[in-house]
This record gives structure tokens, C-alpha cells and sequence, in this order.
């Protein structure tokens, strides 16, 4: 994937603790996410499986999706994530990455 303006969810585990994020080089960020080179809350809570990532035209768009997405309740995330990712599978795997165990 190109450099491209996304908002991606990032989860420790089926119903686990869910983080939302946003950036315009999604495989990087996923790479700084998963080997913990950035200390922050996905360190620090495990939280390193993509669960979903929405694509978008220019970043003021994928910001304001970001805000919008991390002032839903828990639920409505939830349900946005089963939405196209039933199992909560790990979509990183499909950029390359090693699946978590």
C-alpha cells in the first residue's frame, strides 16, 4: 500500500482493548506498532493487531473520521469492527507481517 491517508484500529485481542489511530504510511506505522519502537499505549497495553483501516482521499478527511471513531461508545466500535472482520482477524497479515500467536 502507498503512501495513502487511513484510520486504522488496532486491538489486543477479540473483545480486547481497542485503539484508533490515524496516518498516511499505514505499513510503517504498523511496523512501529508491532516491534514497540514508539513507548505509548499500544506498548504498554499489547495492543498490536490491525482489525480494521479505512482509506481516504486527504488527511484533514481520515482526522476528522479518527475523532469522530474514538467518541463512539465501545459498542458501536465493536460493531464496526465485526462489521467486515467477524473473528477479529489480524489484517497486518496481509501487509506482510507475522501473525501474533
Amino acid at each position: 500500500m502507498a503512501k495513502q491517508p487511513c484510520v486504522y484500529i488496532l486491538a489486543s485481542g477479540r473483545h480486547g482493548t481497542i485503539y484508533i489511530g490515524v496516518t498516511s504510511d499505514l505499513i510503517q506505522r504498523l511496523y512501529q506498532h508491532r516491534t514497540g519502537s514508539v513507548a505509548g499505549f499500544t506498548r504498554e497495553h499489547g495492543v498490536h493487531r490491525l482489525v480494521r483501516y479505512e482509506v481516504f482521499e486527504d488527511m484533514p478527511s481520515a482526522i476528522a473520521r479518527e475523532k469522530q471513531l474514538k467518541n463512539w461508545h465501545r459498542d458501536w466500535k465493536i460493531n464496526l469492527i465485526e462489521q467486515d472482520n467477524q473473528d477479529w482477524h489480524d489484517l497486518a497479515v496481509d501487509f506482510g507481517f507475522e501473525p501474533f500467536s
